[in-house]
């Protein structure tokens, strides 16, 4: 017999969860877009980038990592938190080196969809402009740490999904950086195009050589509709009648 569903509240509008479902699983399945840059339904979660911090029943909670409880009350949608959003996302711009007019990922990176979304154009915080190394050893794999966001998604998929141990992170605070586990750089790593790591990375830092702009510009995911319409698209009727109600 199966559990009963979990009921708690987002914004005020019903949402119903399976029992052990985190607040963003829930979310999802409801068809309510939770803004995320380091999750993945098919990796663990790490909570790096924060962007998905809600409030729970009045209190901060990153939404990948907290899981539903009854009767809890989320806000996810408010002025408060699109600013706090807002601002990461202008942090992680301003804090590397991102090309967007020209980068491989443009339409199809997470970040500058986000920014899109949230109709962020410029920034009015100093651009730090990190010097940051280029790990172009590999003979398949591009390694550009300029437009990393640290957001974990490549150290979780080597070594959940592909069972390796390739990325890592080193130093500490404004100084930490993406680091391999070779001294001879990714050319010394066990690292393969078929890996999740390869593939996973939401922004440009990671890149499969001699696939560039396979896809046309304007035809890309994110040119064709907004970061997290995929999740909306499948709302529940249930719950679009309860905020017009609100």
């Amino acid at each position: 017999m199966s559990a009963p569903a979990l009921r708690f509240s987002v914004d005020g509008a019903p949402v119903e969860a399976k029992a052990g479902q985190t607040i963003i699983e829930a979310c999802d399945d409801a068809g309510i877009y939770i803004p995320r840059l380091c999750y993945r339904a098919d990796l663990p979660p790490g909570g790096q980038c924060r962007l998905c911090t809600c409030k729970v029943n009045g209190r901060y909670a990153a939404a990948c990592v907290t899981p539903v409880t009854p009767a809890i009350a989320v806000e996810n949608d408010t002025p408060e938190l699109r600013a706090e959003r807002n601002t990461i996302v202008e942090m992680l711009f301003v804090e590397g080196n991102h090309p967007c007019p020209f980068c491989e990922k443009s339409g199809n990176c997470d970040l500058q969809a986000m920014a899109y979304r949230f109709g962020l154009s410029a920034t009015e915080l100093t651009y730090q402009f990190p010097n940051r190394d280029i790990d172009a050893t590999h003979p398949e794999i591009f390694l550009d740490r300029n437009t990393c966001i640290l957001c974990g998604l490549c150290i979780r998929a080597s070594r959940s999904a592909d069972g390796k141990a390739v990325f890592g992170f080193e130093n500490r605070g404004a100084r930490t950086q993406l680091t391999v586990n070779s001294p001879d750089g990714l050319a010394g790593t066990d690292i393969a195009t078929a890996d999740r790591a390869a593939a996973v990375c939401p922004v440009g830092c990671i890149v499969v050589k001699g696939t560039g702009y396979e896809t046309p510009y304007g035809e890309r995911p994110y040119d064709r509709q907004p970061i997290g319409a995929d999740i909306e698209a499948q709302r529940h009727p249930s719950a679009e009648r309860k905020d017009a109600d609100v």
